[in-house]
């Protein structure tokens, strides 16, 4: 079930471009347009949900193994530090379509708190790169599983 209006639906069929990284019969990631780092990703669900209290029990699982999954590859792909994953529900919520962003992290990158000073790519083939990165990250990852 999508909603007409709801750009993250547009996503899951297709009407808006984005750059996958990972997806599957639950779930699309894919970098966000105006990144924290380099890197960062947004988990979806295909099934539209606003908020993390509307997603029903059976998809919690499946949603929150493509999230580590996808922390995963970002970290190991992109050779980061670590990970920061998180989620608004409702405030500061851009779009209300249930989302989880992955943000690589690295040591003294300067973010503090929750203050996230967004910036887009700089070059398209930059963005490419880092799409690359990660989904060769998950081929390997799901290969080990």
């Amino acid at each position: 079930m999508t909603q007409a209006s709801c750009l993250f639906c547009k996503v899951v069929t297709g009407e808006l471009a984005v750059r996958t990284v990972f997806e599957d019969e639950i779930s699309v990631a894919f970098l966000d347009h105006r990144p924290v780092f380099p890197g960062h990703c947004l988990l979806i669900p295909k099934v539209h949900f606003e908020t993390l209290s509307d997603l029903p029990a059976d998809q919690i699982e499946p949603l929150f193994r493509n999230a580590q999954l996808l922390a995963r590859a970002v970290e190991s792909g992109l050779e980061a530090d670590g990970t920061f994953v998180a989620m608004n529900n409702r405030v500061s919520q851009s779009v209300p379509h249930l989302h989880i962003h992955v943000v690589p992290r690295r040591r003294k990158d300067g973010l503090k708190g929750f203050f996230w000073p967004r910036n887009p790519y700089a070059r398209e083939d930059d963005a490419d790169l880092i799409q690359q990165k990660i989904r060769e990250a998950i081929e390997t990852a799901s290969e080990l599983k």
